[in-house]
């Protein structure tokens, strides 16, 4: 190991030093050992590999060293050269060695890496959505990437130093005591002033460090937010460009300072060390050469203690912060640890009921439900706040009860916040209701598989949600096996085809994020083909048609139509057109239902609904005899979105 990497490694773990004083805890190390135990063979290679480096490491001063005892002694030229073949192999072996060390490290390291983030994202994917809409995507992802690379560092660095280190020290201890016991002490008399300043240097760059992190952080969370559609969409209609540009710019200038103080205190620092370093050896020099002038010790010697000296401050130093270096990766696994340790709300049956055939029947009996509160679902780490927020568990529906029979559609109408949206959630299984059931052809969906569920229920909210992908992916993630000749049938179904043909990639068409580089009417027609391309028996619409002018509208019902022929449907919406097709319309207010029947019989009855008729449909029912004796709008001009052909 060379000298001026073993001050860098020394500096590297001084600034972690605050992690010193935690204990390591039996639990942690058992559960890092299971991840471990699948690659203990391959550890074992390693750990025999890094056993191998450190003897070649402290061979070649001792080779060298006899080397100019013969060149003193000036009497074997045969020895000489003899022993600079010795060093060479040795080099050759060396090098051969490091090469093996550094493979299996390689493996290990990835392949832990491997099996914690697939056990991290398999266990997220398992969360409710309660977690994800209170926890930052940033925060969660820095799991996934820099703690699980933490992780691995405990095994492809800080177990590989620690035993290379305790060989190499013990190996070179022993030679060197075996050398002169004398110089050895003395040399090691310096070793405090090469430890200290790493130590004291390592707290105020770690500060540094610390500091820079959070500004990055920061810098990370303002571009996320600012360089997504919506975002930029809010800064140019709302923001302050200028502002925003010199609120970055300040903590971009107060990263690169730190740089600069950084840079320069680690210059300093390996200044420090290697003129501590240098005393050492002008030490031995002196020391050692007056010895082998009063004849008490070969000059050879004297070569071998330098050549070991400065072998001998690297892992010393090294195993100084070994705790804190096996600290700081322990704490790594601790946070992804956390993260698993986090138990899901909902879980799937080991023995799960198998889902009838047939048209399927939706029914809630006596639902009971509130929200869960954040110590449930969330971790305050995950939310970047001191102490997760303690509001929750408030009973948001009340002993609601409602059937829609096969082939049915119920319409659910109500004033905003009334529990509509809590009622269609609970069907798909994205909550579990706290009292009652909800039952899906008879079966209680918690006896139910969620393959089942899902293969059952398709649902289309307000804001679909498209990944930045082609419109065929999109597609294909209700039906992976799909053919191109179905994803252009359910294009069609949805009346979307023609535009998605006029594309110049077609099918291959990039959407963009979120779908941004379509129009919301777009979207919505392609959620929906992804809803037909699935063909589930039951169909939930979440006001799919909420956020769209009546053009889009147009188009997006006629969709909306085929996706819903034959089927059951639950649908919430905010038009009269929409609700006057309903079999049934339930009222909903303040978590209860408190009207039932169709859309005349409610009128007549001149309760609930007749008021929100008067109020929240009254501009809607103008148009709804022009909307009904229209034919389908397909082919009509969507919303202000820029031309796709212009963006894809």
């Amino acid at each position: 190991m060379q000298m001026d990497f073993s001050h860098w490694m020394a500096l590297e773990s001084a600034m972690h030093g605050d992690q010193s004083r935690r204990r390591f805890s039996r639990t942690t190390l058992r559960r890092i050992w299971d991840f471990a135990r699948p690659h203990r063979r391959a550890l074992a290679g390693f750990l025999g590999l890094s056993v191998g480096t450190a003897v070649l490491t402290v061979a070649t001063p001792v080779l060298a060293g006899q080397v100019v005892d013969e060149i003193v002694d000036g009497q074997d030229r045969g020895r000489v050269i003899g022993l600079a073949v010795v060093i060479a192999v040795v080099a050759l072996f060396d090098a051969v060695v490091s090469i093996g060390e550094r493979w299996q490290s390689a493996k290990i390291g990835e392949g832990l890496i491997l099996d914690l983030r697939r056990a991290v994202f398999g266990h997220v994917q398992r969360m409710p959505v309660a977690f994800f809409t209170r926890t930052r995507t940033g925060a969660l992802v820095s799991r996934l990437n820099n703690d699980v690379i933490g992780a691995q560092r405990a095994f492809t660095w800080t177990l590989s130093g620690v035993v290379s280190n305790v060989i190499a020290l013990a190996l070179a201890l022993a030679v060197m005591l075996g050398l002169s016991w004398q110089i050895t002490v003395l040399a090691l008399v310096l070793l405090p002033v090469f430890v200290i300043p790493a130590r004291r240097m390592g707290a105020r760059l770690a500060h540094l460090e610390r500091e820079a992190a959070d500004l990055n952080s920061a810098m990370t969370t303002q571009m996320t937010e600012r360089f997504s559609a919506p975002g930029a969409t809010l800064v140019k209609l709302f923001g302050r460009p200028n502002r925003e540009a010199s609120e970055f710019g300040a903590r971009a200038e107060r990263v690169a300072r730190i740089g600069v103080r950084t840079a320069m205190g680690q210059y300093v620092f390996m200044a420090a060390l290697s003129l501590v370093s240098a005393l050492a050896l002008a030490l031995v020099y002196g020391l050692g050469g007056y010895m082998a002038l009063a004849g008490e010790i070969e000059a050879g010697t004297i070569v071998t203690l330098a050549l070991l000296l400065t072998q001998l401050y690297a892992p010393l130093t090294a195993l100084a912060s070994a705790r804190v270096d096996a600290m700081t990766a322990i704490v790594s696994f601790e946070r992804v640890f956390e993260v698993l340790d986090m138990t899901p709300l909902i879980d799937e049956r080991p023995d799960p009921v198998a889902m009838p055939d047939g048209p399927v029947s939706v029914e809630l009996d006596e639902v009971r439900f509130a929200y869960p509160s954040a110590d449930r679902v969330s971790l305050a780490s995950l939310e970047e706040v001191a102490t997760l927020d303690t509001r929750g568990g408030t009973e948001v529906l009340h002993g609601v009860s409602f059937r829609v029979e096969p082939g049915q559609m119920v319409a659910l109408v109500g004033t905003s916040g009334s529990g509509k949206s809590t009622i269609a959630s609970l069907v798909p299984r994205l909550y579990d209701v706290d009292g009652g059931a909800v039952r899906l052809g008879g079966v209680d969906v918690r006896d139910l598989s969620f393959d089942d569920i899902r293969a059952t229920i398709g649902m289309v909210t307000q804001d679909g949600h498209l990944f930045h992908d082609t419109v065929a992916e999109n597609l294909r993630f209700a039906r992976p096996d799909a053919t191109d000749d179905e994803l252009w049938d359910a294009l069609r179904r949805a009346r979307l085809a023609d535009l998605v043909e006029s594309l110049p990639d077609g099918l291959d068409t990039v959407v963009g994020e979120r779908g941004y580089r379509f129009s919301g009417g777009e979207r919505q027609r392609l959620t929906i083909a992804r809803i037909l391309l699935a063909e589930p028996r039951v169909v939930i619409l979440d006001e799919a048609t909420a956020s769209l002018d009546s053009t889009s509208e147009a188009a997006v019902q006629a969709a909306l139509t085929d996706a819903l022929a034959g089927r059951t449907a639950i649908v919430i919406a905010h038009r009269l057109s929409t609700i006057r097709r309903a079999d049934v319309i339930l009222v909903v207010e303040h978590g209860r239902i408190v009207e039932r029947g169709t859309h005349g019989e409610l009128l007549a009855a001149a309760g609930r609904y007749a008021e929100l008729h008067r109020t929240q449909f009254a501009a809607d029912a103008a148009a709804v005899s022009k909307a009904t004796d229209s034919d389908d709008s397909d082919d009509e001009v969507d919303d202000a979105a820029p031309p796709i052909e212009a963006v894809a």
